[in-house]
C-alpha cells in the first residue's frame, strides 16, 4: 500500500514525496528533518500506531496537515484519530480516485473525509448533548461555522452555504479560535467534539 501511494504521488505534477516509511518509531526526527506540508498516516502500523504518532507530532507541530489513510471506519478509530489531531480521514478503498484531491483540500485548509466517515462524525456530533455550548460564549453564527468545520467543509464551501464571503468566514473562524483558545482548525474541531460544543 505504501509503495502504491508513493507511486500515485510520484505521478502527480503537483506534489513532491519527501519520504516514505514503514513505521513511526522515529516520527519526530523524520518530521523535524523533512518538514513536510502534508503527512499521510496509516493507523495500523507496527510498534506505535498511527493515532499515537499523530499525538506525538501534534505535541511539537500544530501546523502540518495529517491525513489518515486507513481501512478502519468504526467510531472509535475515527474519533480517536480526529481528537488526536488528524486533519482528514480517508478510507483506503477511495485512494485511487480521491487521494490527490484530498491532499489538495487539506493543504487549502479543508478537512477531507470519505462520505461514510463524514456521516459518522456528523451522527456522533448530533447525538452529543450540547451542555457546554455556551461555555465559550460562541454566537449562533460561530456555532454554525464550527459545526460546518467539524463536518470537514472548506472555507469556500462554508461561505457558499451561508451566503457570506470567505473573508467573513475567516473572521468568524479567527474569533472562534480566540474564544476556544486554539490555534488551528484541527484543534478547534477536536475541542468541539471533546467538549460537545456543536
Amino acid at each position: 500500500m505504501r509503495e502504491s501511494v508513493s507511486a500515485l504521488i510520484g505521478l502527480s505534477h503537483d506534489f513532491f514525496l519527501t519520504g516514505s516509511f514503514g513505521d513511526v518509531s522515529v516520527v519526530e526526527q523524520q518530521v523535524r528533518t523533512l518538514r513536510p506540508e502534508v503527512i499521510l498516516m496509516d493507523i495500523d502500523l507496527p510498534g506505535m500506531n498511527g493515532i499515537e504518532a499523530v499525538r506525538k507530532i501534534r505535541a511539537f507541530d500544530g501546523d502540518v496537515s495529517i491525513l489518515m489513510l486507513t481501512v478502519f471506519d468504526d467510531n472509535k478509530h475515527v474519533l480517536d484519530a480526529i481528537c488526536a489531531g488528524a486533519s482528514g480521514y480517508l478510507l483506503k478503498k477511495y485512494l485511487p480516485e480521491k487521494l490527490i484531491d484530498a491532499i489538495q483540500e487539506v493543504r487549502h485548509g479543508g478537512a477531507p473525509m470519505s462520505p461514510g466517515i463524514a456521516r459518522l462524525v456528523i451522527t456522533q456530533l448530533q447525538n452529543l448533548p450540547a451542555d457546554n455550548a455556551n461555555k465559550y460564549q460562541l454566537t449562533a453564527r460561530e456555532k454554525e461555522i464550527l459545526a460546518s468545520l467539524s463536518k470537514g467543509n472548506s472555507y469556500k464551501l462554508i461561505a457558499a452555504q451561508l451566503e457570506i464571503s470567505i473573508d467573513t468566514v475567516r473572521t468568524h473562524i479567527k474569533h472562534i479560535y480566540e474564544k476556544l483558545q486554539v490555534r488551528s482548525q484541527t484543534e478547534a474541531v477536536s475541542k468541539a467534539i471533546n467538549e460537545r460544543l456543536v
